[in-house]
């Protein structure tokens, strides 16, 4: 039975939902994380509903980037307005909040959510949280965290802004040496924010103890107006997220007290002492949570985009199969099952991985808080690597379901332009994905090195024998997860160790730094594969773990998903014959297999991601299917239509068509 069967739906969209062959509540139910999660999200849904305030007021597409700022602010009054909805002790109801009120449009106050408060969370000590906490919280103090300049992302150790100890006055005084030193993009930065934390490389001493968090106040707390010694704006319009003001920040000698450095981990104390955080690898923590957060998050983009275009896809005709029957559902054809299906797929790996990686976050920071950060690198090493993987591969996902729609993708009507713009960012925040794959590497070719490792764990399969020189897959219905699991071993192992002896090779022959270049592409390669191994799985345990009356049609997103992977990549299984070309083909059939069973179930999978329509923004997705009389409102909201007549060709076109008419 499906819930989204409703009078007046399109009659193509009612006969997909009515071949169901699961329970979609069933499902609902268990890919948001059981009942009571479930309930907390739907009641931030029926809330926002019936806080027309909340809502906009036109679809922002039409909308100027100072009515998209305003339309952002306005939005967070009425969030502040409605304070109940914001529990900081239940974060993922909170964002969720946060996220459907504002959707893909950006909002003033993201980082003060995303980022501020968490960092605030887990670097600052009990005596600077009692001072800040309360007032982050309640909205006196609004932040952002700037620590991207200008002219430096990724590589934190050679950030410009600097921070240096004066004893004398017991203050840090930080400074932008150079305008490429400058903050550059942090969320709310521009006009919004009072407060940020600023990373900058601390001195003290004479000596440079390297990249600090500090609390930083920027504007007065009255005025609004922008502190002495400091300089911030607005950097402009970017590809999306334009109802954001992500800014610019100079300091000037600009000082502030001890305390502002957050001291949970690292302190300098009055006359300048330095004392180091018990592990060098604390800081990991944090990053370990925005990035699990960014991996369910960025699936949640791709189940958008995919739901847009399995639904338009079932609406939309297009061509015969058989000549003179019709024309048929473009999702009919097979080509356009292979587009949209290993992407449904995805959906389901990529937010089991995430959830998965906050279960294991949530374990952390038990460990952490008892001084205990020996699992921390490895874990640090599995968030960098699916943060890198899932967004690059959401990205490219999220482009085919554009392609998908045909032109109507094209039009924001569809909400996939906007999905895209506002995904695409994933890929470079919060670490480039290119080092973020060098950084697994490195941590990869350390485990390699160790001899006498044992077996167990994330990377435990680096130090494990095959089982076999071969693989035992006789049939693609017969192939287990045992089996499935001990080739991924097999081909990831193969990779890993590759790149590690090549490493060893050039290392005879260059410098450390050179050898390592000469090797990158083969590195990034061998991370892709850890992380794809780990997916995989993840992926498998929790599908035979599911409720028995989905596990099918989990089981058949599941095989799609792996299968294709393999065949896509064909030549790491096939190396020293570990698969036979007849496998392959095995596999190929299984791929084909998996598109017709999913085409039975595909409107009702979509269905079951629950993806309310304030939050999916598309005319070409909604739930009814009515499509084209949508279309056609939609373009009622266009500036251009308010005229028949459009100023522009009154002031240039009319006069030039004049003095030609005259001369004929």
């Amino acid at each position: 039975m499906n819930r989204y069967i409703q009078d007046g739906d399109n009659p193509d969209i009612t006969e997909e939902r009515k071949k169901a062959t699961f329970d979609v509540d069933g499902f609902t139910e268990w890919y948001h994380g059981g009942a009571k999660r479930l309930q907390a999200r739907r009641e931030v849904e029926k809330y926002v509903e019936d806080h027309k305030e909340l809502q906009d007021t036109r679809p922002t597409p039409f909308m100027s980037r100072e009515e998209l700022i305003d339309n952002s602010v306005r939005k967070v009054a009425g969030m502040a307005k409605y304070h109940e909805m914001i529990d900081m002790t239940n974060i993922e109801k909170t964002t969720y909040f946060i996220q459907m009120v504002h959707v893909r449009d950006g909002q003033a106050f993201s980082l003060h959510y995303l980022m501020f408060l968490p960092v605030l969370q887990s670097q600052a000590s009990s005596e600077q949280l009692s001072k800040w906490m309360p007032r982050a919280v309640s909205g006196t103090i609004i932040g952002t965290y700037a620590q991207t300049e200008m002219g430096h992302g990724t590589n934190i150790s050679k950030l410009e802004t600097t921070a240096t100890y004066d004893p004398k006055t017991q203050e840090f005084v930080i400074n932008t040496p150079t305008v490429s030193g400058a903050k550059w993009w942090p969320g709310s930065l521009g006009k919004f924010c009072n407060h940020a934390i600023v990373v900058a490389n601390l001195w003290t001493n004479g000596k440079c103890e390297g990249p600090h968090p500090f609390i930083v106040q920027l504007r007065d707390m009255e005025t609004h107006k922008t502190l002495p010694n400091l300089k911030s704006g607005d950097i402009g319009p970017k590809l999306g997220v334009n109802g954001s003001d992500n800014g610019y920040l100079l300091f000037d000698q600009f000082r502030i007290p001890r305390e502002s450095l957050l001291m949970r981990h690292s302190k300098v104390l009055a006359d300048g002492t330095y004392v180091k955080p018990p592990h060098s690898k604390l800081a990991y923590g944090g990053m370990v949570f925005v990035r699990s957060m960014m991996v369910r998050d960025i699936a949640n983009h791709l189940a958008n985009a995919v739901t847009i275009a399995t639904r338009y896809s079932c609406v939309r005709r297009q061509g015969e199969l058989v000549p003179g029957a019709g024309e048929v559902k473009i999702l009919d054809y097979q080509t356009q099952q292979y587009r949209i299906f290993p992407y449904m797929a995805k959906v389901i790996a990529f937010r089991i991985a995430g959830e998965e990686l906050q279960v294991i976050f949530k374990e952390i920071s038990k460990q952490l808080k008892k001084g205990e950060a020996s699992q921390l690198p490895d874990i640090h090493a599995l968030s960098s690597g699916l943060k890198a993987l899932v967004t690059f591969e959401v990205q490219q996902g999220i482009e085919q379901c554009r392609l998908a729609c045909g032109g109507h993708g094209y039009s924001h009507a569809s909400g996939i332009p906007e999905l895209l713009a506002f995904s695409c960012g994933s890929c470079t925040y919060e670490g480039d994905n290119l080092v973020l794959l060098l950084q697994v590497a490195k941590y990869l070719m350390k485990v390699a090195a160790s001899e006498g490792l044992n077996t167990t764990g994330i990377c435990g399969y680096l130090h494990k024998k095959s089982q076999s020189n071969v693989s035992t897959l006789s049939s693609h219905k017969t192939y287990n997860d045992h089996q499935i699991v001990q080739d991924f071993e097999h081909a990831t192992r193969r990779v890993v160790l590759q790149a590690f002896n090549k490493l060893k090779t050039e290392s005879a022959m260059y410098k450390s730094h050179e050898a390592w270049n000469r090797c990158s592409v083969e590195l990034t390669k061998a991370a892709r594969w850890h992380i794809r191994l780990y997916i995989v799985r993840i992926l498998l345990l929790k599908v035979s773990q599911a409720p028995e009356d989905i596990r099918p049609v989990l089981r058949t997103l599941a095989k799609l998903y792996i299968f294709d992977l393999q065949v896509s990549n064909k030549g790491s299984f096939m190396e020293n014959r570990y698969m036979t070309l007849q496998q392959i083909d095995e596999l190929k059939s299984g791929v084909s297999e998996a598109l017709a069973t999913i085409r039975t179930d595909a409107v009702s999978i979509v269905d079951a991601f629950a993806i309310h329509e304030i939050e999916l923004k598309s005319v070409l997705g909604r739930r009814d299917g009515n499509v084209y009389p949508a279309l056609m409102e939609w373009t009622t909201h266009s500036h251009l239509n308010k005229k028949d007549v459009p100023d522009a060709f009154e002031k240039y076109l009319k006069p030039i068509m004049e003095k030609i008419r005259a001369k004929i």
